[in-house]
């Protein structure tokens, strides 16, 4: 994809603002997962070294617009900035009144408030793009996981900015993505977990057609369990998608799970067995892969030369019931395919197995890896296309 690489420009001296995903979880006032700050890190540290004057700016949760951050304290950026101080060794300030121009206080990086508590961030307000605009010479767009948003910070931003440019986080995700895509080595594998199919449709119908073989795990999979006939007891699943789910049965090879760990409860104290698809009971419902299942599944990754995963196969969050989501982590983790994982719930599977060496490349977004994945364009990166290819005939 023809984007302007960040890493490419001179930046010395430059007011070099970066979008950044730093929407972190924060537990008692302190960041608690490091995942987001430690991608984002090298493309800042980069900017800090080249003697760039490094601004930085993200959001957090979902604050109210408008609305000064001191009325809705839960949504600031502080607890943020003392954890990258803390991860990176450099000053970072945070500056709350920033969008008619700030005079920095000699940080190493400023990080501005929280954008979202800025009018016409959400809709793409075309003002509020050329003040944030005009805070910078150069603009560098490096939060993949919001690049599907069109917002004034992402995308609004773009056209305005003296130079806009792909930052290296954001364009290592698009590499991998397009080599997982564009040309797989075979057999190509993709495993899509999850609670519904009706909010993973689109994605199921574009890799039914790209993959050679398609493994569904949680709800989604009672879902096509019960299209082939089988009787899923309580578990979750969409009777309005069996159609859907039966017709790309018809289409694409899906191994669906033989042996299941059932339940009459989701919690850990619950009595659990484990049995055949066709012995479920009405009260019970289905919180794990068996072991048929999952070393059938292990084969098949085994042999895979490109992996796209997105989604756990059971209800790990409960240790009892994440056997299957284990094996298959450590599966995907071991093989030799190129591997490419995204989503919150994979990524927490990740992180709780301890797999993140074996994972050839593991994404940061949520949203925006699944639109990459059914081929929606990405309005940041449509706009950094284009502001690229304007570049380029001038």
């Amino acid at each position: 994809m023809a984007v302007t690489d960040f890493l490419s420009l001179d930046i010395k001296d430059k007011r070099v603002l970066i979008r950044e995903d730093l929407n972190v979880p924060i537990t008692d006032g302190r960041v608690s997962s490091d995942a987001r700050l430690l991608a984002a890190l090298p493309t800042i540290q980069h900017a800090v070294s080249g003697g760039a004057k490094v601004i930085v700016m993200s959001h957090l949760g979902r604050p109210q617009e408008g609305v000064p951050i001191g009325e809705q304290p839960e949504f600031s950026l502080l607890p943020v900035a003392e954890r990258l101080q803390s991860l990176s060794g450099l000053s970072v300030e945070v500056v709350a009144e920033y969008l008619d121009g700030f005079v920095p206080g000699g940080a190493d990086v400023t990080l501005l408030e929280n954008v979202r508590i800025n009018v016409g961030e959400s809709q793409n307000d075309e003002k509020l793009s050329t003040r944030i605009a005009a805070l910078c010479d150069i603009y560098v767009m490096d939060a993949f996981a919001t690049a599907h948003r069109a917002q004034a910070s992402t995308a609004g931003v773009i056209p305005f900015a003296p130079i806009a440019c792909a930052g290296p986080l954001l364009k290592a995700e698009l590499d991998a993505l397009e080599s997982a895509l564009s040309e797989p080595a075979r057999p190509m594998i993709a495993l899509v977990g999850g609670s519904k199919v009706s909010t993973k449709l689109a994605v199921l119908e574009s890799l039914g057609q790209k993959v050679d073989q398609l493994v569904v795990g949680g709800g989604i999979a009672n879902t096509f369990l019960a299209a082939t006939g089988v009787d899923v007891g309580k578990s979750l699943c969409e009777t309005d998608m069996l159609d859907f789910a039966a017709s790309l049965l018809g289409t694409v090879d899906i191994p669906l799970p033989t042996d299941v760990v059932v339940s009459n409860e989701l919690n850990a104290d619950a009595e659990s067995r484990l049995c055949h698809v066709n012995d479920i009971q009405p009260d019970e419902m289905i919180v794990d892969i068996g072991p048929d299942t999952i070393e059938v599944l292990r084969r098949h990754i085994g042999v895979a030369g490109t992996i796209l995963w997105n989604g756990p196969v059971g209800v790990f969050e409960i240790d009892r019931f994440g056997q299957g989501t284990e094996q298959i982590t450590f599966a995907i983790a071991s093989s030799s395919a190129f591997s490419v994982a995204g989503g919150g719930d994979t990524l927490a599977a990740i992180d709780k197995y301890g797999a993140k060496g074996g994972i050839s490349y593991i994404s940061t977004g949520g949203g925006a890896f699944l639109e990459f994945v059914e081929g929606k364009s990405l309005p940041a990166v449509t706009a950094l296309t284009q502001r690229t290819k304007e570049a380029n005939i001038e």
